[in-house]
């Protein structure tokens, strides 16, 4: 069953990433064509640079989840690295105990702001919803659950990111 359900959060993974790079790939495209719209053209575009703000926003938690389930997000290995088994299993679950209460904080009251401001536009699209710009806080926070569970089920609390994720480049 872990097996399964760690192939399923592989799909899922690969899913955030290809949301993750084509937000950041639109981003580069809309942001010179708004710069050649004010400078060159002189009739600038009002679109390019809220887009682009909310395309940031959904990168940004969804490349957060990427980095929580691929051991890359910020965090200390001195206290680990120092502990026995026994007490760092525990510390593990801990942090992966607290790890969920902030992200179930997340998803809940994600939903109720997105819920609150469904029904508010935004004025650069008025087609669009302010709740629909909240939603990735909830989705954020409900795809790490996805990912917290599968590192709860493996019991693989420290782990080193992959050294094809980390870059070979070192700072001398």
């Amino acid at each position: 069953m872990v097996s399964q359900y760690s192939r399923l959060m592989d799909i899922v993974h690969r899913g955030c990433l290809i949301v993750a790079g084509g937000c950041l790939l639109i981003i580069t495209l809309i942001i010179p064509y708004g710069v050649f719209t004010r400078y060159v053209l002189n009739s600038a575009a009002s679109w390019p640079e809220p887009l682009a703000t909310l395309l940031m926003i959904v990168m940004s938690f969804i490349s957060a989840v990427v980095c929580y389930r691929e051991y890359l997000h910020i965090g200390v290995g001195v206290l680990p690295a120092f502990l026995n088994e026994p007490y760092k299993t525990a510390l593990g679950w801990l942090l992966e105990a607290l790890m969920l209460l902030t992200n179930l904080f997340m998803l809940w009251w994600g939903l109720k702001l997105v819920a609150t401001t469904y029904n508010q536009i935004i004025p650069e699209f008025p087609v669009l919803s302010v709740g629909i710009s909240y939603l990735p806080v909830p989705l954020g926070g409900g795809l790490t659950i996805l990912f917290i569970i599968e590192r709860m089920m493996k019991g693989q609390f420290f782990q080193e990111a992959d050294a094809e994720t980390v870059s070979t480049l070192t700072t001398e």
